[in-house]
């Protein structure tokens, strides 16, 4: 697929994933817009970006994808700008750790919000413009988190589970379009995740943004609808595919105990 002289949204671009994929696409002269809460980190890595391609076109855009219609804002404010929308990085996303009935529900549904309808909202406001020009690129990360129940992140993983069977299921039905669709599948990755949630888990084993983006990147050009980042998640992915509901829930639930 050739990327030169695109245009991409990435959302979550303030750091980790979303960071590590604004600078690889400049690299291969993508045109960017950027969209994360934090305007000032948005505009440091403009700088830092223009430094390595002075001649791509970046623009930052600050929006809180939680609130319930930013997505809608948002296209609105790529429209103004002029920007048509070749790629979409539906990479912004927040999870929660603990018991559900600690949580807070306003939290819980700004989660949902973020994780699950603005991504739904944003793939379909710019897919239309795609497949009439019968080409573009979305991305939408999900996570490991999708293949099982999560006790302990529960709204979290199931936040993760529409975003894949949503985007498994849009990968089949614009498979004639001319445009590529895949969900990205990372396991436990270094980025400030886990900090938000105010507790360590998960500490062993976990991707680089970087680790996670190259996997990515390698897949575009392939015509999987789930690409998953690093071989031992894909072992732990497959393997509760036959796992027993019950085991699996008991060994999930382990796999994010904090420490």
């Amino acid at each position: 697929m050739k990327l030169e002289n695109q245009t991409a949204l990435i959302t979550g671009a303030g750091g980790g994933i979303g960071e590590e994929f604004a600078g690889q696409l400049a690299k291969r002269r993508v045109n960017l817009v950027l969209v994360a809460r934090r305007e000032e980190k948005l505009a440091e890595l403009r700088d830092q970006l223009l430094k390595v391609g002075p001649e791509v076109t970046i623009d930052v855009i600050a929006a809180d994808l939680s609130v319930p219609g930013s997505a809608t804002d948002l296209a609105a404010k790529v429209e103004k700008l002029g920007r048509r929308i070749d790629i979409l990085v539906n990479n912004a996303g927040v999870g929660g750790h603990g018991d559900f009935v600690k949580e807070s529900v306003a939290k819980n549904a700004a989660q949902i919000q973020l994780n699950c309808v603005s991504l739904v909202e944003l793939t379909g406001l710019f897919l239309p413009a795609m497949t009439s020009a019968r080409q573009g690129l979305i991305i939408n990360v999900a996570s490991t988190a999708a293949f099982q129940p999560l006790p302990g992140m529960a709204v979290y993983g199931a936040t993760k589970a529409l975003v894949l069977s949503f985007t498994e299921a849009l990968w089949q039905e614009t498979k004639s379009s001319g445009v590529r669709v895949f969900a990205l599948c990372p396991g436990a990755t270094e980025t400030e995740f886990f900090a938000r949630t105010g507790e360590q888990f998960m500490t062993s084993g976990r991707q680089t943004s970087k680790q996670v983006v190259d996997t990515a990147m390698a897949a575009i050009d392939k015509s999987t609808p789930t690409v998953i980042s690093g071989w031992r998640n894909m072992v732990v992915a497959s393997g509760y595919r036959i796992t027993p509901r019950r085991l699996m829930l008991m060994v999930s639930e382990r796999f994010v105990k904090a420490e």
